[in-house]
Order: C-alpha cells, then structure tokens, then sequence
C-alpha cells in the first residue's frame, strides 16, 4: 500500500479489465517516474473519447459519427452480416482481411450466471437488419466459450424461421499447436470441421 494518490491512482487502473494489481502499479509507477510521460495528452484523449466515440446506429461498432466507416463503405457486401460479440472482435476478423461484408455487434454473450439474457444483447437490432431480405448468409462470430455457444445456438434457432443461410465459425486446433496439448472440446471441433486435402 502507497501513500494517497499514488494508491488511488493504482487502485484506478486495477479497476480496468486485464489489469492486475501488479500491471497497475506498474503503470502508475510509469507515469510517475517518466517525465516525458505526457499526462495532460492522455487527460485530454481519455475526455475526448468519453464526448466522441459512440455506437453505430446500425451495427453497434464504435464510430465517432452516427456510422461506423464500415457501414458507410460502399465497397462492402451486404448480403453477408457477421455477427460478433464485441467491437473488439470486429478489428480481429478485419485484421485477416478475409471477409468483405457488413458487421452486428450484440454487445455481449447470454450469460445467465451474469443475468445477461437475450433481451440484453442487440438481438432485436439483428433481426430489423434481417428483414428486408438483403443478407443471404449470417455468419455467427461468438467466442468458443460456454457463453458464445448458448449465444450461437440460440441464434441459429432463431434464424432458422427466415429464408437465410446461417453459418458458425469454425474452431479447431491453432497453428503451431501439439495434439497432446488440446482438449476434447477443441480436439472434437477439429474433427468435426475437417477439409479434404488436395
């Protein structure tokens, strides 16, 4: 334990994801021991983001204007929708420049044991988007974890009312991985998603 605002300002920054007791000292420390540290920049950013940054209207991603640069993009496909959990996840999937189409952000994943329920999630948003008969193929983008899965199914099945094809990400084992080292679920995904060769 530190003496007063040293303290406070580590307990701030352990207050934020990710960042640990000791990631939060160490920061804190960082900012006081480097005079170059411009302190007053990062005041200023971290206001300016608070008054800037919101949601897009239509697909939930973060935007400084009412639309994300990807809704706005006429290049992109939109009889494609990629359905993410986070905006976090739309900068992945555009990392791999694989998929050229537009995005939906639920703003998280069904979780009873956090009392996060469909009605929480941007689920009715999805469906509005779906119902002019534009999108041809929903690509469900959750997280390979319990609560991307229940998400995953209980989409799927809510989908499958309307005349579109919806498609899950496959998941398997990651590339440099050793098979003695993946579980069963992991080990399972990867049989079951198997492509002919050649």
């Amino acid at each position: 334990m530190y003496e007063g605002i040293v303290q406070e300002l580590i307990d701030e920054f352990g207050r934020l994801p990710g960042i640990g007791p000791k990631s939060a000292q160490r920061i804190a420390f960082h900012i006081v021991q480097t005079e170059s540290f411009d302190v007053s920049r990062l005041a200023e950013l971290l206001v300016e983001v608070r008054d800037k940054v919101h949601f897009c209207e239509i697909c939930g991603n973060v935007a400084e204007q009412s639309q994300c640069a990807i809704c706005r993009d006429p290049r992109r496909d939109h009889s494609f929708i990629c359905v993410v959990e986070e905006a976090k996840d739309v900068v992945a999937i555009e990392r791999t420049r694989e998929f050229r189409g537009l995005y939906h952000v639920l703003g998280g994943a069904i979780s009873p044991i956090d009392g996060i329920g469909p009605d929480d999630l941007r689920i009715r948003e999805l469906m509005q988007r779906l119902a002019d008969g534009t999108v041809t193929e929903v690509i469900i983008a959750t997280d390979p974890n319990l609560e991307g899965e229940a998400t995953a199914t209980y989409l799927s099945r809510l989908l499958k009312t309307l005349e579109i094809r919806v498609t899950r990400l496959a998941s398997g084992l990651p590339v440099g991985g050793d098979l003695e080292y993946a579980d069963e679920v992991t080990l399972g995904r990867a049989f079951e998603g198997r492509t002919v060769l050649g």
